[in-house]
């Protein structure tokens, strides 16, 4: 039986922790945020499972934070092959996504041990540990200047995500990985690869135009988790329900933006009907989801390099 976890769940930073140590801190809330806004479509929250049945909140966050050593320990390798920089050496680049990839099967591991073989962070495992590795690029060192904005750490991470790593397994048999080949979708792999539009282009652009017109963080944040839902090939969707329940997905995603959003009285009765949908259909969009705490990832990264902004 897992330990009973009290709010807040996120872990007491140190007094003085080290770069490698803050970015692995910021990945594992970030994951706990996601976790708890509410009410997800479909999907688990602090009021419940959604549409699993293995899932519950305070597993999510038993598993965020049994992953923070291995974002940690992403971050330090990304420290490490200074510079991070997309047209670096190929050779140091492979070195690096090797690495990393040893790393993430390690944190798998790790995942799996402490939810007792259920999956809850696979696909946030490869999305975050991509960025938080191009995230720890060194900003100081004067001889080579480093981008840090949301951006710029994607466009990074996109490029050691088509560095081929030599030691994964050729087929995983993951559900996602078979979507991508029964409905020729790029998927998570895809995602990053191109740089993680859908965090880029879609959900940190919807995070600060809701900021901006005066909704609630959750409804922001909501918002922003709408808005990758409304157009991303979700794997995890075609693969309980095939391409009829995505399209449910993303026009019910695209209703409730229509209305309003979150923050409107007809945008929240929507987003409930949504959810109540996806339930009987028994999906849940993991893969927006893994996106929407990679969002959170590099917005709380941004707004700590300059905390008066409000984006």
């Amino acid at each position: 039986m897992r330990e009973t976890l009290a709010m807040p769940v996120a872990r007491a930073p140190r007094a003085t922790p080290d770069l490698a140590e803050r970015l692995g801190e910021h990945v594992v809330a970030a994951l706990i945020e996601e976790a708890t806004l509410a009410p997800k479509p479909g999907l688990v929250d602090i009021r419940g499972r959604g549409a699993h049945h293995d899932l519950d909140w305070e597993l999510m966050c038993v598993s965020a934070l049994a992953l923070q050593p291995t974002f940690t320990e992403l971050a330090r390798a990304g420290q490490e092959m200074q510079p991070m920089q997309p047209t670096q050496s190929l050779q140091r680049m492979q070195s690096l996504r090797e690495r990393i990839g040893a790393i993430g099967r390690d944190g798998e591991a790790r995942m799996l041990d402490a939810t007792q073989g259920v999956n809850t962070h696979r696909g946030a495992i490869w999305a975050l540990g991509l960025l938080v590795t191009a995230a720890a690029a060194d900003p100081t060192d004067p001889a080579d200047p480093v981008d840090h904005t949301p951006h710029a750490i994607a466009a990074r991470a996109g490029a050691l995500a088509r560095v081929p790593d030599r030691h994964a397994p050729a087929l995983t048999g993951n559900k996602g990985e078979r979507a991508c080949l029964d409905y020729n979708v790029g998927g998570a792999r895809g995602q990053a690869q191109a740089g993680f539009p859908h965090v880029v282009y879609v959900a940190l652009p919807e995070l600060s135009r809701s900021r901006r017109r005066g909704d609630s963080e959750t409804a922001a944040r909501l918002n922003a988790l709408l808005a990758i839902m409304a157009s991303l090939d979700d794997t995890c969707v075609l693969a309980r329900g095939g391409p009829g329940a995505l399209a449910e997905l993303q026009d019910g995603a695209r209703r409730v933006l229509a209305l309003g959003g979150a923050a409107s009285l007809a945008g929240r009765r929507h987003l409930k009907l949504l959810d109540r949908r996806l339930v009987e259909l028994h999906v849940s969009p993991g893969g927006a989801a893994d996106l929407l705490a990679a969002a959170l990832f590099l917005n709380r990264l941004h707004r700590e390099a300059a905390p008066t902004t409000q984006a």
